[in-house]
Order: C-alpha cells, then structure tokens, then sequence
C-alpha cells in the first residue's frame, strides 16, 4: 500500500520528509506512518495541487490513508483524534527526553542528532491535532535547533555546549531548520530508526548500535484540545482510592472526597492527558511510565497542583 505513492516532485521537497518518516515506522508503527502522511498531505495541499506531478502524489496519499483507515477501523490511535495525539506524542517525547540526555550528558554524536532531528519532524506532525501548546512548540524548536547547532559543531571539528546556550529560549530562531535543510540536507537522506517507543533496545554504550530510548517517563506538554476535522470529545477519567486499604503513592498527599480541591478546566483537560498518556504507555508494555503518568494524574487531582 505504501510502496505504491510516488517520490515526492521538486516542489514539494518539504514533504519528503514527513514520508521518509512514514515510511521508516512502516513496520514499528504503522499508526505513527499513517499520522506523519497525513500530515504530509496536508502540507502538500497548501503547496501545490495543480500540477501533474503533485496531483500524483496526493491521489496516492488519499488513497493510502483512506485504505488504511478502513483497514484499522478498530484501532482507537487510528480512529480518534485523543489516542492518535497520545501516541504520536508519546513518541516524539521519548527521542526528545533521549537525546536531550545524551545532549546534556555531553555525549554528542551523530546518533543524538539524528533522534533530535526526528524528535523534531514527529512534533511537526501533532498538529494535524490542533494548535501545538506552548511546550510542544518550544520542544519542537528546542530540538530542530539542537540538531543543527550539534551537527555543525561535530563538522567544523568543536565541541558542542550542553544543555541550552544562555538560557532555554536563547539563539533558538537562529538555526531552526524550518524547511528541513538542516540536519537532512548535512547527509542524512532520511529520518534514522528509532526502537519501538517505551521498550529500550540497545544499550547506550553500544557504538555500533542505534540509542536506545530511555525507559523513563517524559514530562507530558500540557493538554491541548483537539480541533477541527478529527475533533473527538475527550474522554474523562476517575480515580478513587479504595477506603478499606488506601495505597498513596509516594510524595502524593492523602486526602478524602470532602476535602478535594476543585480544579480548573485546564488542570481537569491536564489530569486526562496524564491519563491517556499512561494508557499509551501499556499499550508497549512500559509499566513505569505507566505509572509514573498515573501517579502524577491522582497527585493533580489530589493536590490541585501539577507536580
């Protein structure tokens, strides 16, 4: 299905990048390949549809994402907008927390610029969910930039700085690659494989192997609603603790349904992100993050605050 869509035409180049990343989770994650041509179809749509060439691509692309849908029509990450969001975050935030490990360890190679790079594109493609919250955008930035900077430094022979220059905003704008000239176009022809999100695979001293993705729970970016032609009511979630044997979690406050705070819209649409987020995580067998996104979840519900 997929091998049938046709190379990208000159005038469409930015797309290419979105469909060499579909087409490298093809076999790890079908789901994540078919939000990433989504997205490249939606792109191209704003770049040409007129021309021969572009109009072949574009069929192929509807076709193949139409063909899919009918195909997973029982798979929620396809269906729905909410599990679709979960996933393709959760994805991009593991190779993000990943390379910004390594990045602020000071263990700088190739490896860690490539995981910036498609950390970078993945964010690119949540916004077929909507506007980008605050801290996707800059995650997104934060990372483009990162592999940039890491690159040229490795190429002119320097040594990178870790962590952020001067502070997290600062210099970010000056090397973004907006059109995906930077870190492809310095010799990379596609997105590097990543592990399967949540299950490391290859240990990090390996130097012939790729990263593995650290198994710890990334921060969720705050919840965004989605919006637009894949809009689907969010899904609420409840958790009591059993009176007879309460379990409170570590660093979480005890507390009782009288005395519970009441929370904001944004706290309440934040504790069902946690939620989702923990539910994505079984999906691939990843207990700890799993639990690490549920006990912050009952600590906000508890607490009123986001831990």
């Amino acid at each position: 299905m997929a091998d049938r869509i046709p190379p990208c035409p000159p005038q469409l180049k930015p797309v290419q990048h979105y469909l060499k990343l579909a087409s490298d989770y093809d076999k790890r994650e079908p789901v994540m390949s078919y939000w990433a041509r989504l997205y490249g179809l939606q792109t191209a749509l704003k770049i040409d549809r007129k021309s021969p060439e572009a109009r072949a691509l574009l069929t192929s692309l509807m076709d193949y994402l139409e063909t899919f849908k009918k195909e997973n029509a029982d798979n929620e990450s396809v269906t729905s907008d909410v599990a679709g969001q979960a996933l393709v975050e959760n994805i991009a935030h593991k190779l993000f927390m990943w390379a910004d490990g390594e990045d602020r360890a000071a263990r700088f190679n190739k490896n860690v610029v490539k995981v910036f790079y498609t950390a970078g594109l993945i964010f690119d493609v949540c916004e077929v969910f909507g506007d980008l919250t605050e801290e996707v955008a800059a995650q997104r930035k934060y990372a483009k930039w990162k592999a940039t900077y890491i690159h040229n430094c490795l190429k002119k022979g320097e040594t990178p700085i870790p962590g952020p220059m001067g502070g997290e905003d600062e210099g970010l704008g000056e090397e973004e690659d907006k059109e995906g000239e930077g870190a492809v176009g310095m010799g990379w022809s596609q997105p590097p494989p990543q592990p399967h999100p949540g299950l490391p695979s290859v240990p990090n001293s390996d130097p012939s192997g790729l990263p593995s993705v650290s198994s710890s729970s990334p921060t969720p970016p705050a919840p965004v609603a989605p919006s637009g032609a894949f809009s689907h009511p969010p899904v609420h979630h409840s958790f009591s603790t059993p009176a007879a044997a309460p379990v409170i979690a570590p660093g979480l406050i005890p507390t009782t349904g009288d005395n519970l705070p009441k929370l904001s819209p944004d706290l309440i649409t934040k504790a069902q992100k946690y939620c989702r987020w923990a539910v994505s995580a079984l999906d691939y067998e990843d207990s700890k993050t799993a639990m690490s996104n549920l006990q912050k979840a009952i600590s906000l519900l508890s607490t009123g605050q986001d831990s």
